[in-house]
């Protein structure tokens, strides 16, 4: 496998050149004192460092050792192993501070801003999606915990997450429940001492039992005795793997034991644990019967991160194919008639690269222009959420509804993508993609569970469509459809107040398509809101293609504003004064501009096919009995 190169210079074009998150910072009295240009700079660069030295030449041994189970004297609980120099990367990565990045200033965390902390998940994720886990969900429950804990439970667990000294997980489901948490079968009995023994089972839980640190702290998700049924009687507890003492200090085990771990198809260095709870001391997290609340701060956290491992995946596919496609030779080039040419090096009969060829170039693009497109998606929703964090009045609201809808298109869209691109790099490989040897197939297997966990892509497009579109009545789409709308009306009145025609800029070949699209996108919007009223199926039937309608028409957003800032960069560069030569050269920025018209010639009329199956309803697939399936 080609060595992992974090894409530095694409990150801080968005962050600087895009979406000008530094201004937002100076305005903000959140972060004016915490983060600045210099700092996100230093931050990326550090973390790309690790990523690359530290992290992603592990990731190979890490999945083919991968972690390793054993019972405990009593045949009861197990340990789990992790993979070698597994434990040494982590705490390298904690005593870096990395695991403070997002927290809570007051508690030891660095307070920085969502749209920097996406770029460092993206940076580990690449490197080897196991490794970025531990810390990852950790996070997650630093975050739901410093939203919803009371100040005793902040004091004592935060400032040990931020360090890296403890790590946490969030255990959800039951073998029986799936996705469906209201059927959850595990209990929390009141403690006169104000705690809870928490007795259950849950499974699939990423990081419940490794060896990286010396605490584990589990958010678990249980009910009362007297709790109401389904989701309004769930309750968010914290459970420690060891019971820790009024001083800070560790004290003696928790009833808590990891039962098994899972075996399967990818992410093998991840600890994925069957965990039981033996009447295990908990304390209670919020409210009770609002504990699901509670998770969902944490679980929309990590659908974002879980689209960004997809996207993570993608990227260094591309690095693994573009190395292959550059090296390999085979084959003759075309000419424009679809014969053999005749260069020289072809009249010495030596084989091309296979860079000449029209179907590798049509992969490789693809997978830069969906790549490229998710990493600036996904920094506009990252933006979106520090608005609706940090922000005020109007903007806080914007951010708000934005985060909100974009939640799950992050987690589905990217994802999808992101195994559609692992696999291109697969194809690229040919047979070499293939055997293990290059490594690429291990991308193909640890890139598939980011379509599956954090609730499946087709949950996700429900909650896109029926939760937010739909329980909207609209609305909450049309805050997109503004932006959008703000975005090309502003292009046409630069164009109109400039010298140039729009023709000229280049601008039009982005600005039409994506007002088409955007109309496109009012209209089915629309449409599916009125047959919701008739017939819910019709929404259930669109979903999946609904979202990926709006993801590409979202995707072809960023690009045309990527392409705005690559013209405008173009235009400027030749000036002397011109002091972003040294990083952004015009190379980039005509890559850059390529790609914007390779993604709207040939990836963005996907949403046309998609436009019509959204349209043919859903008499198709509700006429056929089961029995004729």
């Amino acid at each position: 496998m080609a060595d992992y190169k974090a894409p530095l210079t694409d990150m801080n074009f968005l962050l600087f050149q895009v979406f000008s998150a530094d201004k937002m910072w100076q305005q903000s009295a959140n972060f004016n004192e915490q983060v600045d240009q210099e700092t996100a700079i230093a931050i990326l660069q550090e973390c790309a460092k690790i990523a690359e030295q530290e992290i992603a030449p592990i990731a190979r041994q890490g999945d083919e050792i991968g972690v390793n189970f054993t019972l405990n004297e009593e045949g009861e609980g197990g340990q789990v192993k992790t993979a070698p120099g597994y434990k040494e990367a982590f705490q390298t990565f904690a005593q870096g501070g990395w695991c403070a990045l997002g927290g809570d200033i007051e508690y030891g965390g660095m307070g920085m801003p969502k749209i920097v902390s996406a770029f460092v998940e993206e940076m580990l994720c690449s490197a080897d999606i196991s490794f970025a886990l531990y810390p990852v969900l950790t996070a997650g429950a630093a975050l739901s915990l410093a939203k919803h804990g009371n100040e005793e439970l902040k004091e004592r667990y935060l400032t040990k997450l931020y360090s890296g000294e403890w790590a946490a997980s969030m255990c959800l489901t039951e073998a029986h429940a799936g996705s469906d948490l209201g059927i959850i079968k595990t209990k929390a009995k009141p403690q006169a001492d104000g705690s809870y023994q928490i007795t259950g089972s849950k499974i699939f839980i990423t990081g419940g039992e490794h060896d990286l640190t010396d605490n584990i702290i589990h958010l678990v998700l249980a009910k009362l005795p007297d709790a109401p049924d389904g989701p309004k009687g769930i309750s968010l507890f914290l459970v420690p793997k060891i019971t820790v003492k009024d001083n800070g200090e560790l004290g003696k085990n928790n009833q808590v034991s990891c039962g098994a771990i899972e075996h399967k198809m990818g992410i093998h260095a991840s600890s994925t644990c069957v965990m039981n709870f033996d009447s295990a001391q908990g304390f209670l997290i919020g409210e009770l019967n609002k504990g699901l609340a509670c998770m969902f701060t944490m679980m929309n956290f990590e659908r974002i991160g879980v689209g960004i491992q997809g996207m993570s995946a993608g990227e260094r596919s591309y690095q693994n194919a573009l190395e292959y496609a550059k090296d390999r030779r085979q084959g003759k080039a075309l000419n424009q008639n679809g014969t053999l040419s005749k260069t020289s090096e072809q009249i010495s009969k030596q084989p091309d690269s296979i860079m000449v060829h029209g179907d590798v170039r049509r992969m490789l693009l693809s997978m830069k222009a969906l790549n490229e497109g998710s990493r600036a998606l996904s920094c506009y929703i990252a933006l979106q959420l520090d608005y609706a964090t940090f922000a005020t009045g109007d903007l806080q609201q914007k951010g708000e509804s934005l985060s909100a809808l974009m939640t799950p298109l992050a987690k589905a869209f990217f994802t999808d993508l992101g195994f559609e691109t692992t696999v291109a790099g697969q194809q690229v490989l040919g047979g070499h993609g293939y055997i293990r040897e290059w490594g690429q197939e291990q991308l193909v297997r640890d890139a598939r569970i980011a379509q599956i966990y954090e609730g499946t892509n087709g949950i996700q497009a429900m909650d896109l469509l029926l939760r937010k579109v739909v329980g909207s009545k609209g609305a909450i789409i049309k805050v997109f459809i503004a932006e959008v709308t703000d975005f090309i009306t502003e292009q046409k009145k630069l164009d109109a107040d400039s010298v140039e025609s729009i023709n000229s800029s280049g601008m039009v070949e982005f600005i039409e398509p994506l007002q088409q699209a955007i109309t496109d996108l009012t209209d089915i919007s629309e449409l599916l809101v009125t047959k919701a009223g008739d017939d819910l199926n019709e929404i259930g039937v669109a979903a999946n293609d609904y979202l990926h309608l709006f993801g590409y028409t979202a995707m072809a957003f960023v690009w045309a504003k990527m392409a705005a800032v690559a013209i405008t960069k173009l235009q400027t560069l030749d000036n002397a004064a011109d002091t972003e030569q040294s990083e952004f050269g015009r190379d980039f920025y005509n890559s850059k501009l390529h790609t914007a018209q390779y993604y709207y010639a040939r990836l963005l009329p996907r949403r046309l096919s998609l436009l019509a199956t959204i349209k043919s309803g859903s008499t198709t697939l509700f006429t056929i009995d089961d029995e004729l399936f």
